[in-house]
């Protein structure tokens, strides 16, 4: 992972209307950032456009968010998180991202962020747990479209984590007729069973009317 210093503990705090906004092609490389993200970042336009959206990337961001993020990205889904991002000057700004694929012609030509204020509360936790991962201590924690989640054992085999709604319809459909053809097979079994084992349980009560009357 791209590692950006030299890094300060100076904090800018982002107002509640500012509004960062960058856009990238499908290599992640920066074709159009606003003047939030300038006056924020402290970078001029020369300096980014054509650059790697990674360059405002600061140290202390797990590679797992990123991963993460751009899992969901190229698999069609949007991704919102919190992130610290590095300013030019070494500074940091805590952000509400969110992420999402931009399409034309029903074709996918890019990516784009957009970057608000975060809650105190937010910042707490996602501080705390990027330090986990950082530290290699994050245990059962894994991050999913952003979200910090405890991993289950079920979702370790869900075939359905990386797939579009679509995709994720169409798995659903096919598992349904499957269950229920299975469903069927089985009740027909059930069925066959019965109807072999019914002489045999007429067989036994009358014996059994047979043996209690007296002689």
């Amino acid at each position: 992972m791209k590692i950006n210093i030299p890094v300060t503990d100076v904090a800018y705090n982002l107002a509640e209307h500012d509004s960062i906004v960058s856009k990238t092609d499908l290599r992640g490389m920066i074709t159009y950032i606003n003047e939030d993200f300038l006056r924020v970042s402290g970078f001029s336009k020369q300096e980014l456009i054509g650059k790697p959206h990674n360059i405002v990337r600061h140290p202390d961001m797990p590679p797992e968010a990123f991963e993460d993020m751009w899992q969901s990205l190229k698999a069609g889904r949007p991704w919102m998180g919190i992130v610290k991002n590095r300013c030019k000057n070494g500074g940091y700004y805590w952000a509400v991202a969110n992420a999402a694929p931009i399409y034309e012609n029903n074709h996918l030509v890019g990516y784009m962020s957009v970057r608000s204020k975060p809650a105190y509360e937010q910042i707490q936790a996602a501080s705390a747990a990027y330090k986990r991962f950082r530290e290699g201590n994050a245990d059962n924690l894994e991050i999913r479209d952003g979200k910090v989640v405890k991993a289950t054992f079920l979702w370790k085999f869900n075939v359905f984590k990386n797939s579009t709604i679509k995709s994720c319809l169409i798995n659903v459909i096919g598992l349904l007729r499957v269950l229920m053809a299975r469903v069927r097979l089985i009740t027909a079994q059930v069925r066959c069973m019965s109807i072999r084992t019914l002489p045999m349980k007429l067989y036994a009560s009358e014996s059994a009317w047979i043996a209690s009357v007296p002689v």
